[in-house]
Formats: C-alpha cells, structure tokens, sequence
C-alpha cells in the first residue's frame, strides 16, 4: 500500500497505543514490522500522544519486543509541550504538573520542574492518581493568570477492559473549571509531528504519519503537511470514518498490511 502513495514515502511517524499495542498485547510482529521498515530504506520516529512513559522508558520496552531504536526516534507530547515552554520560558524554572514520572521527567531535561511555589506555568496530562486536590491547585493557579498547557486531548485511554478516561478528560476537566483553553503539545497540535520531521530531515509530503485515530494521529498529520494513514486496528472504526470530515490518505487493517507484509 505505501508504495502506491505518489510523490514517493520516504519517512513513517507511527503512534504506538492501537497500532503497534494495545495495552500489553502487541498487534504486530514487531520484529517483523521494524525489518520491513528497514527493508524498505524508510526512516522512523515514534510519536505518541501518551506522556506517562519517558523516552527512556519506551526504549526499554521495544528491547522487550526485540526491537532497538535511539532516542532520538521517540517523541511524546511531553517532549511537545517541553519543546514550547522553552520557547517561552527559556530560562526554565517551575511548573505546576498534574501527570506522572514521563510528563515530569520529560520537562526536566528542557530546564523545567515540577513546583506550586510561584510557577511559570501548569502542565496538565494523564494522571492515574488524580485527586479534587490537584485539580483545585491547578484550576487556582490557572485563575490567577498562569498559562496553561496541555500534553493531548485524548478523552480515552485504551486497557484491557475497554476505553478508560484519558488525558483529554482531565484536561476538560481543568478547563471546565477554569474557562481558559489550554496550549496543547500533542495531536492534533503540529508541534510534536514537526519535532518529528526536524528529527527525520524528510519533507512532510514524502512522510507518512499512521495512526488509530482520525480526531488525533490523522488531523495532527494534516495538519503538519504530511501523508496519513488510518489503521483500524485501534480506536476507530470505518463507521466513524465515514462519518468523519477527517480522511486519510490510506486506511489498512494494521500497520502491516500499509508494510505489504
């Protein structure tokens, strides 16, 4: 399939959560997958809107897979949102985080850290341990004139039993409370998918992005001028494509049939 995209596809961006897994159940052979890539002479990044792993973290679990990629082919929307507070913060400081070790851990390699002690500005993202009183903190802090930045607005997390709350509903949440729309790192937001593209030194039409969700991984592929392709091997379905205004470039069953495995 990818070799019927003209002009010719140079690079991928893949998302991670409902193409290559979902959850800890892999829908790919990966080892398979990452050899065709290769055997295809196609560059790749990883670009997920899911900030609760760090890079270093999501390294050690595709050496679990068999697979071995540099750190420089993972991106995150932590790294997005990293990427535009020290654009405009570029001295760094504190942030107000309501999120995990992956959100914080990424902010501190750009110079920032986690605080509520005069902060710059509030990071939001999922936060499996959320509570009334984070969310006050940052809802006060927000009030009081504190940019807001949000890592993705995924309502859904995908787990075992089904779609959970994701990042997106807390940041709703914090919105609702707060009437001020957040700046957001991650799809459908370019920032992260031109982090990407500075990272493969392709250009974005010879670039496909793949992705399971047509509101997110394809809007956010659009939107940074680059290919897409639509996997349904994750959140959406062909109903909500046909329903949707948001149309791929290719749609496949999963990354491997858009391989020619």
């Amino acid at each position: 399939m990818i070799r019927d995209l003209t002009p010719s596809i140079k690079s991928l961006i893949l998302d991670m959560d409902g193409v290559l897994w979902r959850d800890d159940t892999l829908l790919v052979d990966m080892p398979a997958v990452f050899r065709q890539i290769q055997n295809l002479g196609l560059n790749v990044v990883l670009a997920t809107n899911n900030a609760t792993r760090s890079v270093q973290m999501y390294l050690q679990r595709f050496e679990g897979f068999g697979v071995h990629l540099e750190s420089w082919q993972v991106v995150n929307s932590a790294i997005a949102v990293g990427y535009l507070l020290r654009q405009r913060f570029p001295q760094g400081g504190p942030v107000y985080v309501i999120g995990e070790k992956g959100v914080r851990d990424t902010i501190s390699e750009f110079g920032f850290f986690h605080s509520d002690d005069k902060p710059l500005a509030v990071v939001v993202g999922m936060d499996r341990q959320i509570n009334y009183e984070k969310l006050t903190k940052a809802s006060l802090l927000i009030r009081s004139g504190v940019p807001f930045y949000a890592t993705n607005p995924d309502k859904t997390f995908p787990t075992p039993q089904g779609l959970a709350p994701g990042a997106g509903a807390i940041i709703a949440s914090v919105q609702a409370a707060t009437d001020v729309e957040p700046i957001i790192g991650g799809k459908p937001q370019p920032t992260m998918l031109q982090v990407a593209l500075e990272r493969l030194g392709s250009p974005a039409n010879q670039t496909l992005a793949v992705g399971d969700r047509l509101e997110t991984d394809i809007l956010g592929g659009i939107n940074a001028g680059c290919r897409t392709a639509l996997v349904l091997s994750g959140v959406a379905t062909l109903d909500d494509l046909n329903r949707s205004d948001c149309k791929p470039d290719l749609v496949a069953r999963n990354l491997s049939q858009i391989l020619g495995m």
